[in-house]
C-alpha cells in the first residue's frame, strides 16, 4: 500500500509525507514519513486506515479532538493509534483527515471520521497496537516511524 500526498519510499529527506504497509506475519506494520513529528503522526494514522478501507473519496463527517500525551515520541504513536482504534470498536467510526498540533508530552488535534459502514473494505480492520518493535525517529531530513498492529 502506498498512499499520503507521495507514493514514495520513506525519504524524510525528500521534504515528502507518506505512508506504506510491510508485509509482516499475521499483522499489520505500518510505516509513515514526514518532515514534522506531528504529520508523521497523521500520516501513521492514514496508513493504518488505508490499510482495511478504500478512502478515496471518502470525507469527513464527524469532527473528533482529540489530545494523546506520554513521555515518549512513541508512545504518543501507540496512544494515538490506540484512539484510532478504539473509535473504530465503539462508535464503528474511521478518521479520513488528521489535523495535529504539539503540545507538552504529546499532541492536540481533530480527527475528521467518516462512518467505517460505509466505505469499501480491503482489508482486515486493526484489533490493537503492539508494542513491538515501535519506533519513532528524527533524521536530519525529517521524521519517520513505524508500528505493528494486531489484525
Amino acid at each position: 500500500m502506498a498512499g499520503g500526498r507521495e507514493s514514495v519510499g520513506p525519504d524524510p529527506s525528500a521534504g515528502r509525507s507518506g505512508h506504506r504497509g510491510v508485509p509482516h506475519t499475521a499483522d499489520l506494520r505500518v510505516e509513515a514519513w514526514a518532515p514534522t513529528r506531528e504529520e508523521c503522526l497523521a500520516q501513521a494514522v492514514r496508513g493504518v486506515c488505508a490499510s482495511f478501507l478504500d478512502l478515496t473519496g471518502a470525507a469527513g463527517v464527524h469532527r473528533r479532538d482529540v489530545e494523546v500525551r506520554a513521555d515518549r515520541d512513541e508512545d504518543v504513536l501507540v496512544a494515538l493509534l490506540d484512539e484510532v482504534v478504539y473509535r473504530l470498536d465503539t462508535e464503528g467510526e474511521v478518521p479520513v483527515e488528521v489535523e495535529l498540533v504539539p503540545v507538552d508530552g504529546g499532541v492536540r488535534g481533530v480527527l475528521w471520521t467518516a462512518d467505517a459502514g460505509t466505505l469499501p473494505v480491503t482489508g482486515a480492520a486493526p484489533k490493537a497496537v503492539t508494542l513491538h518493535e515501535t519506533v519513532m525517529t528524527r533524521g536530519p531530513g525529517g521524521w519517520t516511524c513505524s508500528v505493528t498492529l494486531d489484525v
